[in-house]
């Protein structure tokens, strides 16, 4: 089992800047592909970016150049740094951890943080 935690969510000015973090406990191997995903009220659930053991990330077109993906993998942990926010990033933000072992599947994810961006 993994649990995340979240957290660095909170109100911003359009044009500024946060750093979320989550923070996985239990084992986090090296085949997880942990990410950020997104939910904005009345929407569906969008990924924002994910990044694997090795680095490799992959973006939403609509934060690539100005969000960031990174991860310590030895602190289990996975960073999301957001630079120049806009008003429709506000949203949930979710930690999610994707585990592929043989045919099987599992998705964890984290309780959310949400972020506001407004003047």
């Amino acid at each position: 089992q993994v649990q995340l935690v979240e957290s660095g969510g909170g109100l911003v000015q359009p044009g500024g800047s946060l750093r979320l973090s989550c923070v996985a406990s239990g084992s986090i191997f090296s085949g997880d592909v942990m990410g950020w995903y997104r939910q904005a009220p009345g929407k569906q659930r969008e990924l924002v970016a994910t990044i694997t053991s090795g680095t490799t990330t992959n973006y939403a077109d609509s934060v690539k150049g100005r969000f960031t993906i990174s991860r310590d993998n030895a602190k289990n942990t996975v960073y999301l740094q957001m630079n120049s926010l806009k008003p429709e990033d506000t949203a949930v933000y979710y930690c999610s951890v994707k585990r592929r072992i043989l045919l099987t599947t599992s998705d964890y994810w984290g309780q959310g943080t949400q972020v506001t961006v407004s003047s």
